[in-house]
């Protein structure tokens, strides 16, 4: 099992009884806490109109975390590539860079990141979407490239700058794809498990070195809930557990304070769906985080974990993520 980095994935989760702004004071609290924690990288996602996630404005969120930070990474994880043009991101990205150096990262996705009706309010054309989301990504590698410099359209900010392009996917489609253009691969493990072996499996085999990149670099989001005990751990993640109760009946309500027992809320069937989703989500004290992240690490051997933590309480939250630490501290010394 080799070493492997940890990493935040934060989407300003939107809390019962607390406003947008709560959320986003949390937000950039959790990521000073990660990066005292030695996190290497602190990422926001694009979701629309969801009364539950509030980095709709990922790239404005993006710059208001780096602002409140000093070494920590900070980036999209991601932005949704379709529903804007490429020049915009680039130009954006650009502005970040340059007012970060060094510290900003591009993820970039094809979902729509909400659901039929909102995509469409965004302009997207579904038809396209898989013609256009590779186009794009050429767009942006040539507005950031320095050889860029006399062409018609420029990206200023953004023209000459290193700015690290990821892909992210739920899917093998972007798997082949991260492969072919030689960039690192994050797979959303966090709530689409199913495919994430085999899509690993093509990356790993089909890679070609590129420019940013001489040889794969994988990484895998998942969901983490972990406290001083077991017992305390599975009782922080029926909050989770009701958030994707929510997305089976399509109810975007902002998320729920735990409860004593899941079986009062969810069938059968949503029980079984809820638990599939959430195969490789890690819950525990830090004996039972270590050993999951062991068996994570032995099944998968991944250069870099993404933790998204879905926990009511926010000084509960910090602390999970200080136990995560703790447990890759501890694998990393075993």
């Amino acid at each position: 099992m080799k070493n492997f980095e940890i990493s935040v994935l934060d989407l300003a989760p939107v809390k019962q009884g607390k406003s947008i702004h709560d959320t986003f004071q949390d937000s950039l609290s959790l990521a000073n806490h990660t990066e005292q924690l030695h996190y290497k990288r602190f990422w926001l996602a694009e979701h629309h109109n969801m009364e539950s996630i509030a980095s709709s404005a990922t790239t404005v969120l993006i710059g208001f975390i780096a602002n409140g930070t000093k070494t920590i990474r900070v980036g999209s994880g991601g932005i949704m590539l379709p529903n804007h043009s490429s020049l915009i991101i680039a130009e954006q990205f650009g502005t970040l860079e340059s007012l970060f150096p060094g510290r900003i990262d591009l993820g970039l996705g094809r979902a729509p990141g909400t659901d039929g009706l909102t995509a469409q309010a965004l302009g997207r054309n579904p038809a396209i979407i898989n013609k256009q989301f590779p186009r794009q990504i050429l767009e942006l590698q040539t507005y950031f490239s320095k050889d860029n410099a006399d062409a018609l359209v420029r990206a200023i900010p953004g023209e000459g700058l290193d700015i690290p392009l990821y892909i992210l996917g739920s899917s093998t489609d972007s798997a082949w794809l991260a492969a072919e253009l030689g960039l690192p691969y994050a797979f959303a493990g966090h709530f689409a498990p199913e495919q994430m072996e085999m899509a690993f499996k093509i990356y790993r085999e089909h890679f070609q070195p590129s420019e940013q990149l001489a040889q794969p670099y994988l990484m895998a989001c998942i969901n983490g809930v972990a406290a001083e005990t077991s017992e305390e751990a599975h009782r922080m993640s029926t909050t989770l557990f009701q958030a994707f109760i929510n997305i089976i009946r399509n109810d975007r309500k902002p998320f729920a304070p735990p409860v004593d027992d899941m079986d009062d809320l969810w069938s059968p069937m949503e029980k079984s769906m809820v638990l599939q989703k959430l195969k490789y989500t890690l819950i525990g004290n830090q004996a039972e985080i270590e050993e999951q992240l062991k068996d994570f690490q032995e099944k998968f051997n991944v250069d870099e974990l993404i933790i998204n933590s879905h926990i009511y309480d926010h000084q509960k939250r910090l602390r999970s993520y200080e136990i995560f630490r703790e447990a890759a501290n501890s694998l990393s010394k075993a």
